[in-house]
């Protein structure tokens, strides 16, 4: 099927209430311009540079997700690119996101990335140490805490993303009843192209979809 019918298919399934992010790396400008053309309103992307040639192209026509792993030496680009940052996964890179929306007067919203399957491969603030992390971040004046994000195990069974979507969603729900302040628990993302359908069954209201809009990735 052309992405066309892909993006047509994906927003006849989700609920309402489900954001689309289409993750798009590796995927050329020309690729996700056909995506927004069929009515993605959301781009993800894994690494600055890349981000910053199809941003050039396409610029404000959509929304911009960072959904990768974020370096220091990135950050100043990135706050200029991005109107969400999905991947915060520590005190120190959030302090470095501050600084430099502080420079360019910004309030960057952020999700809070999750570990929650411990696995020690994966960034992520630990399931335990997630309250102690948000608090910490929440002080920071150009920041914006909005939520909770996790990857589920990359590889096996969609199911066996269950417990750790499960495991997020309660965390979420948690600190949402902690009311703490500067901190809005409005967004889950959880779930690629492989588990969505499990991550919305738990709660998620932000899913991450590339192949299935894309098809297979080259690398």
């Amino acid at each position: 099927m052309s992405i066309k019918q892909n993006v047509a298919e994906l927003r006849n399934e989700l609920p309402t209430w489900v954001q689309l992010v289409a993750a798009a790396k590796t995927i050329e400008a020309s690729k996700v311009i056909e995506a927004i053309e069929a009515g993605v309103e959301i781009i993800g992307e894994n690494y600055v540079k890349e981000a910053e040639v199809k941003y050039n192209i396409i610029g404000n026509r959509v929304k911009w997700h960072f959904i990768g792993h974020l370096q220091r030496n990135k950050v100043k680009k990135a706050v200029y690119i991005f109107d969400l940052i999905e991947t915060v996964d520590s005190i120190e890179i959030a302090s470095v996101i501050d600084k430099r929306c502080k420079e360019i007067c910004k309030i960057m919203p952020v999700l809070i990335e999750v570990n929650s399957g411990a696995e020690e491969q994966k960034a992520g603030v630990m399931p335990e140490d997630a309250v102690f992390v948000i608090k910490e971040i929440s002080q920071l004046g150009n920041i914006k805490i909005m939520g909770l994000m996790t990857m589920g195990p990359l590889t096996g069974e969609p199911e066996e993303s269950r417990p750790c979507f499960i495991k997020t969603r309660d965390l979420f729900e948690y600190i949402k009843g902690l009311d703490l302040a500067g901190v809005e628990m409005k967004y889950l993302s959880m779930g690629m192209t492989n588990s969505y359908k499990i991550a919305i069954q738990e709660g998620a209201n932000i899913v991450r979809i590339g192949s299935k809009i894309f098809g297979p990735r080259k690398a």
